[in-house]
């Protein structure tokens, strides 16, 4: 085996977080968007999930969604309250269909809940006139926490980073390097960027499966302005993980290169923070990425095509460095 001859020369990191026990976790630790790989239980719902948290990381169009799929059924339980409660209550034409007298009420009910209050239908008695009042305030209630919600996810900072599909192992200098590489797709601007990189890989001592983890030296681990695209590389070489591996010892090895960035966003002044990782199979051997920006026709601005971003040739890899340890 040789990753396994190669893992006994270095040391791991022990402070990553993950647990070294194989046997006691399943799939990649990080997910491509950068959450943790994780399900917790043993805890109610409401403590397992902070909503906020959920709500403001919902996808845009998810969100608009629940949002109206809420104001909608808390519409439809006010309109059957009103109904149940009889239409009399409220200045409803009496010779109304059944619909029609529906329909009313839950235009009504969605008048009183946005505190808008038409004026056409009004409640009438004790009991109408008292669930109007409490739906009222729960409207207050429900778009003040709406308001919030829109509000965190409009100023919330965030990276805006997308990266490669795939890390490749490329030509670099005399020898190869792993690489993959990111690109802003915003107009934000990000400062004091740093990026550092961990190999989890799976072993087997003794019969049992123990997860190792080694920081990857990179060539440049910190940039001052992240304007264009970055790629990232870590150099294989004798102190390198990937040193001496083969394109089939690394496909049969269950490794996982997680991914973390750290930048400074100086619109928020603060700092963000997003991850990814790659596994195995999403690393390709012998390409190298194309380039993904170029001047433009006046040559006064610099063009970043981010949808060149996983774009890659194949290309031959020296011999140095990619022979087998085992030879």
């Amino acid at each position: 085996m040789a990753i396994l001859k190669r893992l006994r020369n270095l040391k791991p990191e022990i402070n990553t977080g993950f647990g070294t026990n194989s046997s006691s976790t399943g799939g990649r630790f990080i997910n491509k968007d950068g959450r943790p790989n994780v399900i917790k239980k043993g805890v109610g719902l409401l403590e397992r999930h902070s909503w906020y948290h959920t709500m403001l990381a919902m996808k845009a169009g998810k969100f608009l969604l629940l949002i109206f799929v809420i104001y909608v059924s808390i519409n439809l339980v006010f309109a059957g309250i009103y109904y149940m409660i009889g239409t009399d209550h409220l200045t409803i034409a009496k010779d109304s269909s059944s619909l029609h007298k529906f329909s009313e009420v839950f235009f009504f009910s969605a008048q009183t809940f946005t505190t808008v209050g038409y004026g056409r239908i009004a409640p009438v008695g004790f009991a109408a006139s008292t669930v109007s009042t409490f739906e009222a305030f729960l409207g207050l209630l429900s778009f003040a926490i709406a308001t919030g919600l829109f509000y965190g996810r409009f100023a919330r900072p965030k990276a805006f980073l997308k990266f490669s599909n795939n890390a490749l192992i490329a030509p670099f200098k005399e020898g190869t390097a792993l690489m993959f590489r990111l690109a802003p797709y915003k107009n934000n601007a990000l400062s004091e960027v740093e990026v550092k990189l961990t190999l989890g890989i799976t072993t087997e001592e003794n019969g049992k499966l123990f997860d190792k983890f080694y920081n990857l030296d990179l060539e440049f681990a910190k940039i001052n302005g992240l304007a264009l695209s970055w790629t990232i590389v870590h150099p294989i070489d004798d102190k390198s993980p990937f040193y001496g591996l083969s394109k089939e010892d690394i496909a049969n090895t269950d490794m996982e290169i997680i991914v973390f960035i750290k930048g400074f966003d100086q619109v928020f002044s603060n700092n963000v923070i997003t991850r990814t990782s790659y596994v195995s199979s999403e690393i390709i051997w012998g390409a190298k990425f194309k380039m993904m920006y170029h001047p433009s026709e006046d040559k006064n601005k610099t063009i970043l095509d981010v949808s060149k971003l996983n774009e890659y040739e194949k290309m031959p890899l020296p011999e140095v460095n990619i022979i087998t340890a085992a030879n």
